[in-house]
């Protein structure tokens, strides 16, 4: 099967839904399934399954908390200048017949079963074979797309992801010398490795915005496949070798200019307080805590791991600034109600990774202007390993107090 992750898709939704000002509510268990979303965007696994369920997943999570950027500046979609060249016109159809071909091609010598190919006429073309060089069968799947030049989704195609969310044996980046940017991972199709069937990616973003995502499996298929081998075939010398082939970018120029695909984001969060989200967590924490990690991967987004001498503990916020024209929602359950109109939910519940023992707190604070925090602390120092603790560190009123704080207003 291809990959199950919709980053191109989501990207584009998200994206349409900013211009739009449009607004969502997230479930009850926003921050938790925010977080897990925030790994998978990482993993680069792009342009994968088209279908609704990936759209409904996406308003029913992700766009409730839009980037931080959704309520700056006014951005257009419009696509950029088409030049003859490109023009949809004159640019032929590479079928998924021909991206079949192609990696087979590519390929070293071997077998080749369960083919399947998508075409540069639809929305996520995509070439996948089981190939077999001898020592046991391995899905490789190469999707193609194309990210704005410049954009936070061009940089974040090819950053290394964060071991909190997404557990691996090695990453590296680097820069080819036409200045495409190429990164490599070695790493496991389920965080929290309950099955070992391991995920190897390559992810090379072209200066002009071609896209090629490399994906291979030491099994069969991606999940539900016995594995088949120790690991997947191809090397990381031959992963990128595969990613950077001339044809690839060949049949991403075939692919019609996407509107969607143009919009850039800003990087950053800009606050009161003029830091990034970890930056602006770190200052309103109590005495007493030690800050092990942190990361700002995603605008609006923010995690530390903490540690008060009794265990690892995972701390992440989402930032929402206010969109205009949207006043907030009251679809998730009010605990109280502050005196300026401020609603605050507080819930304790348990992990959403199957991992037992773990232990979730949540507040979740919007305000009457559509800004909105939502913080979550763990009994762990990731989503997806055992509890390193009893309970998080931070009680539910300290919680509130970093969540309800006015540093997290909008500067300007």
């Amino acid at each position: 099967m291809p990959p199950e992750d919709h980053d191109h898709f989501e990207d584009q939704l998200a994206a349409a839904l900013r211009h739009t000002g449009g607004a969502f509510e997230a479930d009850r268990h926003t921050l938790v399934t925010g977080g897990e979303a925030h790994g998978r965007r990482i993993r680069r696994r792009r342009a994968a399954v088209a279908g609704c369920a990936a759209g409904v997943a996406l308003v029913g999570l992700g766009a409730a908390l839009l980037p931080a950027s959704a309520g700056g500046e006014q951005r257009s979609v419009a696509a950029p200048p088409v030049t003859p060249s490109s023009s949809p016109a004159q640019r032929p159809v590479v079928t998924g017949d021909d991206l079949v071909r192609t990696l087979k091609k590519l390929l070293p010598g071997g077998r080749f079963s369960h083919e399947e190919g998508r075409g540069t006429n639809t929305p996520m073309p995509l070439a996948q074979v089981v190939y077999d060089d001898g020592k046991g069968e391995a899905a490789v799947a190469v999707s193609l797309g194309r990210v704005a030049p410049g954009s936070q989704q061009a940089a974040q195609a090819t950053e290394c992801p964060d071991k909190v969310y997404v557990p691996y044996d090695a990453c590296t980046r680097s820069t080819l010398s036409d200045g495409s940017r190429l990164m490599i991972m070695q790493g496991y199709e389920y965080p929290d490795r309950r099955v070992d069937t391991k995920m190897w990616t390559a992810d090379l973003v072209t200066r002009s915005g071609q896209h090629i995502s490399v994906q291979e499996w030491n099994a069969a298929a991606e999940k539900d496949a016995p594995i088949t081998r120790d690991r997947p075939p191809l090397s990381p010398a031959r992963l990128k070798a595969l990613a950077d082939a001339r044809e690839w970018r060949a049949a991403v120029d075939a692919i019609p200019v996407d509107p969607l695909a143009a919009v850039a984001e800003p990087g950053g969060t800009p606050l009161a307080s003029g830091r990034p989200v970890s930056g602006t967590l770190v200052s309103l924490l109590p005495e007493g805590l030690h800050v092990v990690s942190k990361g700002d991967a995603d605008p609006g987004f923010g995690r530390l791991v903490l540690d008060d001498g009794r265990g690892a503990s995972l701390v992440q916020v989402n930032v929402q600034k206010p969109v205009p024209g949207v006043k907030a929602g009251a679809s998730v359950p009010v605990t109280r109600t502050l005196p300026d109109g401020t609603t605050v939910d507080m819930r304790q519940s348990d992990g959403d990774k199957g991992v037992e023992g773990t232990v979730v707190w949540t507040v979740d604070v919007r305000r009457p202007d559509g800004s909105r925090v939502v913080i979550s602390a763990f009994n762990s120092g990731t989503q997806h390993t055992s509890p390193t603790r009893l309970l998080p560190p931070l009680t539910m009123r300290q919680l509130e107090a970093i969540a309800t704080s006015p540093k997290w207003r909008p500067s300007g």
